[in-house]
């Protein structure tokens, strides 16, 4: 097998699993997320665009004036980010708005698919961001993190959402470890994702093993779960 980091999912959820951030953020318990995520010792996490977009990036939308895609794998690593940690993104057609790199505490990483115009390469080089392309129509995660770990050094990160990027990792096996913290509360809004979302509906459920329990005086509940292979 091909080095890859060690890939924990660390979601701060609802009693009935639901992730949705305005909603989270008003549970007991939600506190302790960071003390969590910072107990994982995983200083580079990762993203999806919708989560990026709500929490990272700028507002609106980067548009190529000439759109030419980039068309094959390749990488650009601006600066060495292994031991401080990466804040890496997910977004398959390069589509998210960045301030310089320099104006963040983290050292940006955008991970996207060769159909990514070169306007949005160039874009990222201009800000100094580093950045990952490789899969034809849609991001190769499996690649990708393999490119993390060679080429970036990256030896353990954590996933923390949306449902969709999630899923997309667990669907891919490099899912080691699922980190939970319940808070103490229940949403029960009709349609809200996730913690992990857009699986096939005949995908059979894939088997955990218990790690660790860790209850808390606000109510959460931290749960830690090793991912068995199947």
């Amino acid at each position: 097998m091909n080095k890859r980091p060690y890939i924990i999912c660390h979601m701060m959820i609802s009693a009935d699993g639901r992730i949705d951030c305005d909603m989270t953020a008003q549970l007991k318990g939600v506190d302790e997320y960071y003390s969590t995520l910072d107990a994982l010792e995983t200083p580079t996490v990762l993203s999806g665009r919708v989560t990026a977009m709500l929490e990272l990036a700028l507002e609106g939308e980067f548009k190529p004036t000439n759109y030419e895609p980039y068309g094959k794998q390749d990488f650009s690593k601006k600066k060495d980010a292994s031991t401080s940690g990466y804040e890496i993104i997910v977004d398959t057609n390069g589509v998210l708005l960045w301030k310089n790199d320099e104006e963040y505490d983290a050292h940006h990483l955008i991970i996207t698919s060769e159909k990514v115009s070169k306007e949005y390469i160039s874009y990222l080089d201009s800000k100094n961001i580093s950045w990952i392309v490789c899969g034809k129509e849609k991001i190769d995660l499996v690649k990708a993190v393999e490119i993390l770990a060679e080429k970036f050094g990256v030896n353990r990160m954590s996933i923390v959402g949306g449902g969709h990027i999630n899923g997309g990792f667990l669907d891919a096996g490099l899912i080691d470890e699922v980190s939970l913290l319940i808070g103490a509360g229940i949403d029960g809004r009709e349609g809200m994702a996730a913690v992990f979302d857009g699986l096939p509906k005949n995908r059979k459920p894939i088997p955990l093993k218990l790690k660790s329990v860790q209850s808390y005086d606000s109510g959460a509940v931290w749960i830690r779960y090793l991912v068995s292979s199947l």
